[in-house]
């Protein structure tokens, strides 16, 4: 890919690099997503200040209620959409297993800051729960789950819906997940200039979501949560990272914090993987692995 893939995404550079990065992701439409009458797909809105934007998605004529994976899009935090993800979404996991997909179209960094983004995610998650039965959706069989800063979302989320009493899922999914703002692990160190989304990228997303709050010794679990003390009571997590990746640390500290609240974790580290691999290199003996990985996690979980 060049050295164009390794380069950093910097403060002074932000506004150029969504730019790039908004004309250059595909964002297909609803009719696009439907592929044919296969699934069926449409926009909701749910109440929110401001309301929150949600894609549903399902394969079409599936009869009674789906389990839902309730998905948030990567992208650093400050880029992304809720429409760009799901074709592999529904290819990989809505069609075989069968289930139905959320996608959230939550508020991005810098123009929207933290709490912004999470408050989105679990705005739309409480209206889709409630209105589960007019959606099709089992509410006893939500998962939650996203990539990379989606990823980081999903765990923030889990801990927010345990500590406010919200709808309980019974699955978290996070993918090098985006969860520590203080970059001090030993692999965000050892990737800087190597991975696909290195230190200074990092940093610059962090700093744009959180403004004057970054690197605060009182910044919430929510904002970023490496920095959570209290881990029990969260439903079971699968967490899969690359070793050539900056989040590689943080996402092995995650897990082992877990099982020491005594909670459920499956961990993989994937050999050799820099952050994105999966879509980098789809057809890799490692992303076919890691993908398989997944669904057979998804499986158990769903029964």
């Amino acid at each position: 890919m060049g050295e164009e893939a390794r380069e950093p995404v910097t403060p002074e550079g932000l506004a150029a690099w969504q730019k790039r990065d908004a004309a250059g992701r595909p964002r297909p439409t609803v009719e696009d997503l439907r592929a044919d009458g296969l699934f069926a797909v449409k926009e909701l809105r749910a109440p929110g200040e401001p309301d929150v934007t949600l894609v549903s998605a399902r394969p079409a004529g599936v009869a009674g209620p789906l389990p839902l994976l309730y998905y948030l899009h990567g992208g650093g935090m400050i880029t992304g959409n809720a429409w760009s993800v799901l074709p592999r979404l529904l290819g990989e996991w809505a069609l075989p297993l069968p289930l139905a997909v959320i996608s959230v179209e939550y508020r991005l960094a810098p123009y929207a800051r933290y709490p912004a983004p999470v408050e989105d995610c679990y705005a739309g998650l409480v209206w889709a729960v409630d209105h589960a039965r007019e959606l099709g959706l089992d509410a006893d069989r939500v998962i939650v789950g996203g990539k990379s800063a989606g990823g980081g979302l999903a765990a923030a989320l889990a801990l927010l819906t345990r500590d406010r009493g919200g709808p309980t899922p019974i699955g978290q999914l996070l993918l090098s997940p985006m969860l520590d703002d203080r970059g001090d692990t030993f692999s965000s160190h050892q990737m800087a200039g190597h991975d696909t989304w290195d230190r200074t990228s990092n940093a610059t997303a962090w700093q744009a979501l959180l403004g004057d709050r970054y690197g605060a010794e009182d910044l919430p679990p929510y904002a970023a949560p490496a920095r959570a003390t209290h881990l029990s009571g969260l439903p079971p997590v699968y967490i899969e990272v690359g070793s050539a990746e900056t989040f590689r640390d943080e996402a092995v500290a995650y897990a082992n914090a877990v099982w020491q609240a005594g909670g459920e974790a499956e961990l993989h580290v994937w050999p050799g993987a820099c952050h994105g691999f999966d879509t980098l290199a789809p057809r890799a003996r490692l992303s076919q692995d890691a993908r398989d990985a997944r669904s057979r996690w998804l499986r158990r979980l769903l029964g």
